[in-house]
């Protein structure tokens, strides 16, 4: 089953996540199939936090990948 969720990024205390479309028995960061967007949760104020790319998004879902959880929130936000 495909699955878009998180894959954690960055330094100790720094993190960055890709938004990635990936098999859900790949590992967290490990081997994905399409990178879809990012979130950076300690961006500085004025600077993109958020960038999804809602059509490839909606391509996924509509061939059956499931959303996670925290993915979700982010579609909301953005």
């Amino acid at each position: 089953m495909v699955v878009i969720r998180l894959a954690r990024g960055g330094n100790k205390h720094r993190p960055y996540y890709s938004i990635v479309a990936t098999d859900s028995r790949a590992r967290r960061d490990g081997r994905f199939i399409e990178k879809v967007g990012f979130y950076n949760p300690v961006a500085p104020e004025g600077v993109e936090a958020v960038r999804i790319d809602n059509a490839r998004v909606e391509y996924w879902t509509s061939v059956g990948a499931q959303v996670s959880p925290a993915v979700k929130k982010l579609l909301k936000r953005a």
